[in-house]
């Protein structure tokens, strides 16, 4: 249950929302990738830079000329294709015993029928994956179908954190949760997107620069300093 301090910063999330939009505005909406390529760039981007999970995706892209090819492959070529991204051992594994799995259940390669699936449908399905978790299902929701998800990813759970939208010890099934219901859901793609900025650029691990944040009337981190 949430202590009153949380229930008062989540009142506070409103504020939040359009304090990021009047600094960064609101992001353009787009779907670029399918719901299996947005799988699978989540899996590469875990532990690594946006640039490097990107060119590392266009790399197993290149190698293979379908999922289906790269299910068939050895674990090895996969390995090899992406093992400028960090983690290609335990991410090639990964890899192949989704694309096997999504194959056995569907009897095709592709994870398009989500897009037709209501979320708690597509969740499950997801969820069920070894090695699939919130943040990926999430992302792949959002990212590849465009449905009303809201992803919570480093970034965010930090600036939660500070804000005290959510306590340090929240999982992150618990954090999704929490936010989902705090940020209206027609927001979820700006809040998302804009969040990941802030925690980029001002709300950083280290040195944040709170000094320029546009969200410190609400920061719990701040008023600790």
């Amino acid at each position: 249950m949430a202590s009153l301090e949380q229930k008062v910063a989540l009142e506070n999330v409103s504020y939040v929302i359009q304090n990021l939009r009047a600094v960064y505005g609101i992001p353009e909406r787009s779907i670029t990738h399918k719901p299996l390529d947005e799988l699978i760039l989540t899996i590469l981007s875990q532990s690594t830079t946006n640039i490097n999970s990107n060119r590392t995706f266009s790399r197993l892209k290149s190698r293979f000329t379908s999922w289906d090819e790269a299910r068939m492959a050895d674990c090895a070529d996969i390995e090899e294709a992406i093992k400028s991204g960090g983690l290609a051992k335990q991410k090639s594994g990964r890899i192949k015993s989704i694309l096997s799995e999504i194959h056995s259940r569907t009897g095709e390669t592709s994870l398009d029928v989500l897009c037709e699936l209501d979320v708690p449908q597509a969740s499950a399905f997801l969820s069920s994956l070894k090695g699939v978790g919130p943040i990926t299902v999430a992302c792949t929701l959002l990212f590849g179908c465009g449905h009303a998800v809201f992803p919570v990813d480093v970034h965010i759970l930090r600036i939660a954190n500070r804000l005290g939208l959510i306590s340090e010890r929240c999982t992150d099934s618990e954090a999704h949760r929490i936010l989902a219901a705090a940020v209206p859901a027609e927001n979820y793609y700006e809040a998302h997107i804009n969040m990941i900025r802030h925690g980029r650029e001002i709300c950083r691990p280290r040195a944040p620069k709170c000094e320029t944040c546009c969200l410190v009337d609400y920061c719990e981190f701040y008023r600790s300093l």
